[in-house]
């Protein structure tokens, strides 16, 4: 275990101490021959919360359990401490301890899976990259029950789904807007989701994290390059817009473009993500001006616009049909492995499409 992070979880302000439960409750320690996972708690982990002891030794061993399920654990009393039932998350451990659990089989999930077609762009035991279509929702919500990403994930996997959070099913950690097309990772294990949750959390500014999109926008820029440092919160008057805030209301959000191609009337950005708000290109663009083409929410305004265009760019926009958005550059560490990985792709046919009809009509 890492004695350094230990020693910092350790240092925290003493919170009252759990005594386990009484006499009557203990059951005999589990061993690994059980099956269960054992561990002692050394010099180091002396005075660290059970809850954390656990979620950095867990991680060591390669052991699929989040903190979120490991806390569910020792309230539900699945975790002993030199034999005794451990309830509460906060106990401070004594060195020469010994905890012991065997973590209940992941239960199935109450989604069903669905046979959609994938791009699968890369795959191994704890996680899986996609190549996400317009059109296709990634998490069931209101309005979208069923034929979402996580549906057609859930069938596509399988069995190599170990229990993400206790249950069956593939562990989003980001998301692409529903007309946003490009490059998803998908944990397929608690311990993957867990690493790739904290690297998207961090935003990559500790760790390896390379997000880059591609995006046609209205207008003409002034330089090849520019930083949008602007705060997104939740729109005060249309709930299901966001907006750039002041002030304590909204959220830090950053935004890198740079110029890809120009057109005259429109422009081929790329747009690098500092931060991973909910619209947060799409706000960025059009609070500089230069709106997504297509985009019916941010860039209501420039409707007349299109009618400027040259024929052909007119039906590719129409064609198109929504935000011209696309994730093409993902970048990150394995959370397991620590292998980098990268993979770029090529926006789709339409968004293609509305890019040669631009430049032939520049």
């Amino acid at each position: 275990m890492n004695a350094k992070a230990r020693r910092r979880a350790g240092s925290e302000a003493n919170e009252p101490e759990s005594v386990g439960e009484p006499e009557t409750s203990r059951r005999p320690p589990l061993t690994a021959a059980a099956g269960a996972q054992v561990f002692d708690v050394d010099a180091a982990g002396a005075g660290e919360r059970l809850d954390r002891f656990l979620g950095h030794a867990a991680a060591e061993r390669r052991v699929a359990l989040s903190r979120t399920r490991l806390k569910a654990l020792i309230e539900a009393g699945e975790i002993r401490v030199d034999g005794a039932v451990a309830r509460d998350p906060s106990m401070r451990l004594a060195e020469g301890a010994t905890i012991a659990f065997e973590a209940p089989e992941a239960e199935e999930s109450p989604l069903l899976g669905e046979d959609l077609p994938l791009d699968v762009i890369y795959e191994d035991e704890h996680l899986i990259v996609i190549d996400k279509p317009a059109g296709l929702v990634v998490h069931p919500a209101p309005g979208h029950a069923d034929g979402t990403l996580v549906n057609a994930l859930i069938r596509h996997c399988g069995a190599s789904l170990s229990g993400v959070g206790g249950v069956r099913r593939p562990g989003i950690v980001h998301r692409l807007d529903m007309d946003t097309s490009g490059l998803l990772v998908v944990a397929k294990t608690d311990a993957a989701h867990r690493g790739l949750a904290d690297l998207f959390a961090d935003h990559g500014r500790s760790g390896s994290l390379e997000r880059e999109y591609l995006a046609l926008v209205w207008g003409a820029f002034d330089g090849a390059e520019g930083k949008v440092d602007a705060a997104i919160a939740r729109h005060p008057r249309h709930r299901e817009r966001m907006a750039t805030a002041s002030g304590e209301r909204g959220r830090q959000a950053v935004t890198h473009w740079r110029l890809v191609e120009a057109f005259g009337r429109a422009s081929l950005v790329a747009c690098r993500l500092e931060t991973g708000r909910t619209h947060q290109i799409r706000v960025h663009m059009a609070s500089t001006g230069h709106p997504l083409l297509g985009d019916s929410v941010y860039g209501g305004g420039f409707k007349t616009k299109a009618a400027q265009l040259a024929e052909d760019a007119r039906h590719a926009l129409t064609t198109l049909g929504r935000q011209a958005l696309h994730a093409a550059v993902l970048g990150f560490e394995h959370p397991i492995t620590a292998e980098t990985l990268r993979f770029e792709r090529a926006p789709p046919q339409d968004f293609a499409n509305l890019v040669n009809a631009l430049r032939s009509s520049a």
